[in-house]
């Protein structure tokens, strides 16, 4: 008699089992991302650029274009003239172990990154050459740019932050993602019209992203750039993204390359 008990429990558990896989609630499904469409460009004119940058930021702010170079002790903050690419001023940062990385500006202040010592460095946009304020970052810093009111943090990881740029403290986070998931190595970065636009580190990619979700929802591929053939790939990577909202146009380039860039989007 308990052995048929047994045998009778046992038969209803594996039914009730096989009973629940069928009927799960058909409305909880996984989250999914439409697939990222390809966004057309046409590149309309180029301009000189100092080889001597190793590009990690790029702004343009008051008809000038601000730079942040890296490469530790060649690292500086410079600003001049987009189109003829002669320097108005530079400030030498870069030591044996900071390494100048992402800029962004905010509030007539340029917030700037270093690479693996945690400080950011912040400078009244008025004269580059003094610290006003300093910062500590807990991670390594990468891209930096701003929606008005937060800094807006990259870190190599698949993260943008969210900064109060008063203190520094992360207000929120968001996972960099496409329809495949996570996307790690976005660099240097640009706010435009509601998105923030990134280049990926080692392509000649730049990504548009949803800064409310994280979701990569365009992407610009610059493969077929003239005169970047002859570029060596190994450390002269395509890096740098800025924007004229007078003109509505994008500015890139790469670390040490000669030209920049001004794009139009289709």
């Amino acid at each position: 008699m308990k052995k048929l008990i047994t045998l009778l429990f046992l038969t209803t558990f594996f039914i009730a089992c096989n009973s629940d896989k069928e009927t799960e609630d058909p409305s909880i499904q996984p989250v999914k991302t439409n697939s990222v469409k390809t966004i057309s460009y046409n590149i309309i004119a180029q301009y000189p650029h100092d080889t001597a940058s190793y590009t990690e930021g790029l702004e343009i702010y008051n008809g000038k274009l601000y730079e942040s170079g890296g490469d530790f002790k060649n690292s500086f903050l410079q600003f001049g003239d987009l189109k003829t690419g002669k320097i108005d001023k530079t400030h030498k940062m870069g030591t044996d172990s900071i390494f100048g990385e992402g800029i962004t500006i905010l509030n007539n202040k340029i917030y700037q990154l270093t690479w693996q010592t945690h400080d950011v460095y912040v400078y009244d946009v008025k004269d580059i050459t003094k610290v006003i304020q300093k910062f500590t970052w807990p991670y390594e810093g990468w891209g930096m740019t701003n929606n008005g009111t937060d800094l807006i943090i990259t870190t190599g990881g698949t993260d943008l932050y969210f900064v109060d740029p008063t203190n520094f403290k992360v207000k929120n986070t968001v996972h960099i993602h496409d329809e495949n998931g996570p996307i790690d190595s976005v660099n240097e970065l640009e706010y435009v019209d509601g998105f923030v636009w990134g280049n990926v580190y080692t392509t000649k990619n730049i990504l548009k992203i949803n800064p409310q979700t994280g979701a990569v929802v365009g992407k610009m591929n610059f493969n077929s750039l003239p005169g970047t053939d002859s570029i060596p790939r190994r450390t002269e990577y395509f890096n740098g993204i800025a924007y004229d909202s007078t003109t509505k146009s994008f500015f890139i380039t790469g670390k040490r390359w000669p030209k920049i860039y001004e794009v139009k989007l289709n």
